[in-house]
């Protein structure tokens, strides 16, 4: 598994440099040198689990959780930006997604949010700003229940997942958990389709009235999302819709920026962030109105302002 790995790191590395050596003038070279170092890299966990991850800039660390069932790619734009001013930007693939390794078991928040904790302890990053999306606010949540905050001076959720997507007794507005089945059944009928069908509608809002359709955005999903192992894209959906993070937001003791649009068709704003703004004390609550899931694509420009405010505050 490691040597397929590094084939195909070597592979997109590789292409990457021919490109920009076609496209890229010589200016934009410096311009990149003069912002810092460049760097893409993998850690192995204690069982074993190879984890990818990119590593841009100088300075203060932000790092990235990405949602289901993407990459660290789906973060490039927001790290890119903080990295061009004066941040250190990082961002994995969590285990199973994009270019880390796909481990048979390991595929609940517990072990992802250990496996960033070993990231942390690789890099020995202090002082960080840790953003998650969706999933990934999870696994910043979860994280922050299980190491603290000891590394940590901040904390970014959007469209996160917490407190929970199921519906239960404590979160009666939570969605059934029928939908996650049907989500399970669809992925396993023709996973393909299916996040075909999720980038093209839902997750963009592109099936809302004179929604501007970008197929970039969605080939870039569908790809990210089959890069992913099937085994690990199908438990994650029980991790991220079934996990109840309550306790572990209430142990938040940072900074926390909570952004989420009020139309977002994947996590629901009235059981996500209108719930932690309220568990997490002293949260500072956004809400994007008619901001679809994928804020870091759809609302790129405020969201990068946002985040760039919090960073500096």
């Amino acid at each position: 598994m490691s040597e397929i790995n590094a084939m195909r790191r070597n592979v997109l590395i590789s292409g990457a440099a021919l490109a920009a050596g076609i496209t890229l003038p010589l200016a934009a070279n410096a311009a990149q040198l003069n912002q810092g170092k460049t760097s893409m890299g993998t850690m192995t966990t204690n069982d074993g689990t190879q984890i990818y991850y990119k590593d841009w800039g100088k300075g203060q660390p932000v790092v990235f959780s990405h949602g289901w069932p993407l990459s660290s790619d789906a973060w490039e734009a927001q790290m890119f930006f903080l990295a061009s001013n004066g941040f250190r930007a990082i961002g994995h693939d969590r285990r199973g997604h994009g270019r880390s390794s796909q481990p048979w078991d390991g595929n609940d928040m517990d072990t992802y949010a250990d496996d960033l904790a070993q990231l942390f302890e690789k890099l020995d990053l202090r002082n960080a700003i840790m953003v998650g999306h969706s999933t990934g606010g999870g696994e910043v949540a979860r994280f922050i229940g299980r190491h603290g905050t000891k590394r940590v001076a901040g904390a970014v959720l959007m469209g996160a997942v917490p407190p929970i997507m199921l519906k239960t007794a404590a979160y009666p507005g939570g969605l059934p958990l029928e939908v996650f089945d049907g989500f399970r059944k669809a992925y396993l009928a023709d996973r393909a389709q299916f996040f075909l069908d999720v980038a093209s509608g839902p997750f963009f809002n592109f099936n809302r009235p004179g929604a501007k359709v970008s197929q970039g955005l969605i080939q870039s999903w569908w790809l990210q999302g089959m890069m992913s192992g099937h085994k690990n894209a199908y438990d994650c959906i029980k991790a991220f819709s079934e996990t109840d993070f309550t306790d572990d937001l209430k142990k938040f003791d940072v900074p926390t920026l909570i952004i989420h649009g009020d139309d977002d068709q994947i996590v629901p704003i009235g059981n996500a962030a209108l719930l932690s703004a309220k568990l997490v004390k002293g949260a500072q609550l956004k809400i994007y109105k008619g901001g679809s899931h994928a804020l870091g694509d759809t609302s790129k420009d405020r969201l990068n302002a946002h985040l760039l405010a919090f960073l500096r505050a």
